[in-house]
């Protein structure tokens, strides 16, 4: 009764080896033999995060890492330094400007409506004040 319960998971284990490319090779397969079996494996493939991670998560993950190695020449690595700081300015200045840019459009927003509030405001007050014969 293990062997019955363990085999999807060595399974699994198998295809994880093997890397995405196994994974849509065993999706194909199913829907090509028996068309739910294909289903319920890209199912899986999306639920789990398998269909969007993998080989190419971890080549971002380990070039971040080379990202600030020194490579053995000063030269570059001066070169590279100073683009990256000149970069990261770059970023938190637009960013910046994003925000000053999002808080003057929400600001006009609410002063456009505080103005149309008053405006209905002072439209009824003139509409409930007693005419005078």
């Amino acid at each position: 009764m293990s062997t019955v319960a363990t085999w999807p998971s060595q399974a699994e284990s198998w295809l994880d080896e093997r890397g995405k490319p196994a994974w849509i090779i065993a999706t194909v397969l199913g829907f090509i033999f028996f068309w739910p079996i294909g289903l319920a494996l890209l199912a899986y493939m999306i639920w789990s995060k398998r269909m969007f991670s993998g080989k190419c998560a971890r080549r971002t993950r380990t070039s971040a890492k080379h990202a600030f190695r020194s490579s053995g020449n000063s030269a570059f690595d001066s070169y590279k330094a100073d683009t990256l700081r000149r970069l990261q300015e770059e970023q938190e200045n637009f960013e910046s400007f994003l925000q000053r840019l999002r808080e003057a459009k929400d600001k006009s927003e609410f002063d456009a409506f505080m103005d149309e509030r008053a405006k209905a405001a002072k439209s009824a007050m003139d509409d409930n004040s007693p005419v005078e014969v």
